[in-house]
């Protein structure tokens, strides 16, 4: 069932990423979305995704976040992280990508990993070069990515992405 890069998608394709783009609610997260009895959203991330998207920006990754939802947690999450390139609310994510763009993310061999239907548009992106999905993305966005994950929404992509990126361009392990 994985698309893993080393058994499908070229070396040379990772090796080229400049830059990932992070859906969260599905790929940072399970996609579980719990609300409080007073209203509040609670989310979980996963502790190795943290430190790996700090290891893809101090290799001179450029990393970002676009999401279809608004969420406090996840603008708490990205400054924790040092993520400056975040755009919520993103009812149309190619143009959000534009965006991060006109702001100086990079413009091409860009990674974009999201779980459901609407990222395939984002998939579809001239910037794009490598997307991925997680195994418990929509069926439709399984069948439709160069690469999938071997770990779930949640449970430790970002770690795996930055693993397999780094190796290709010989810098892991990390230290």
């Amino acid at each position: 069932m994985s698309n893993f890069p080393s058994d499908l998608v070229p070396s040379d394709l990772v090796r080229a990423i400049r830059g990932v783009v992070f859906d969260v609610d599905g790929v940072l997260t399970d996609g579980r979305i719990t609300y409080t009895d007073d209203g509040h959203e609670l989310k979980s991330f996963h502790v190795q995704d943290g430190a790996s998207i700090k290891l893809l920006m101090e290799n001179e990754i450029a990393v970002g976040i676009i999401t279809g939802r608004r969420s406090p947690i996840v603008a708490k999450r990205a400054r924790e992280l040092g993520i400056s390139h975040v755009i919520q609310g993103a009812t149309d994510k190619p143009t959000a990508l534009d965006q991060l763009i006109a702001e100086g993310f990079p413009d091409d061999n860009l990674a974009a990993i999201g779980d459901d239907l609407q990222d395939l548009k984002l998939f579809a992106h001239t910037a794009v070069s490598c997307p991925i999905t997680v195994p418990n993305g929509h069926p439709y966005v399984v069948t439709a990515t160069a690469w999938v994950t071997e770990r779930a929404g949640g449970q430790g992509v970002a770690a795996e992405v930055t693993q397999q990126i780094l190796s290709a361009k010989d810098r892991w392990p990390p230290g």
